[in-house]
């Protein structure tokens, strides 16, 4: 089973998200978390599927492959919120948070995840699309989340795992945990691949 062959790996979450680390252990997996630190900036012209693939590289980019032994392996991820075509962007205050979630509610929308593994040999990136449809919330609620939740370093404002999700989800179409901001089914694809190619 591929758990048992992860075991044998040195695996690190280029990541300090609580809900990919959550989501991670969920699935049974031993992993160290390894922030990096490159600024999140991408090229204008990409298409948000390839923002988050671009940005999902880009996390693993400084990592120099011979300075770790050859059972590593890499994992990073990058999750926007798109509508109408245009990336909804973290916000940068109470004000903002619910300009964003105005704009989310009634409507449906698309939250996409990059995510590349990287070992000695092998290296993937690809990409998973969620739809999620809100109900309409009235702006009462929507300062309430706000105020109580304070989701300023979420995409889009919003966590799928909190409050909001619990009262205005009306549909999903997809992967639940892309929402979250991993999406599990694809890593365990990818690691299987990575573990096959470092046999």
């Amino acid at each position: 089973m591929l758990i048992d062959h992860l075991s044998k790996f040195n695996i690190y979450l280029a990541s300090q998200s609580p809900r990919r680390k959550e989501l991670l252990q969920g699935m049974g997996i031993h992993f160290q978390v390894m922030p990096t630190h490159v600024p999140e900036i991408y090229p204008t012209h990409l298409q948000p599927h390839e923002v988050v693939e671009y940005l999902s590289q880009l996390k693993l980019s400084t990592i120099d492959l011979q300075q770790f032994p050859d059972n590593s392996l890499f994992i990073a991820c990058d999750t926007i919120v798109v509508l109408d075509q245009k990336i909804i962007e973290k916000p940068t205050d109470a004000n903002d948070a619910l300009r964003m979630l105005l704009q989310l509610s009634g409507r449906e929308h698309t939250v996409m995840s990059g995510l590349t593994v990287i070992s000695h040999n092998y290296k993937k990136t690809n990409h998973v699309k969620t739809k999620v449809k809100f109900r309409t919330f009235s702006e009462e609620e929507l300062q309430y989340y706000i105020n109580k939740y304070k989701p300023f370093d979420k995409a889009g404002s919003y966590g799928v795992q909190e409050w909001i999700g619990y009262v205005g989800i009306e549909d999903i179409q997809g992967s639940f945990y892309n929402v979250m901001g991993l999406p599990t089914h694809l890593l365990w694809q990818m690691l299987d691949e990575a573990v096959q190619s470092n046999e």
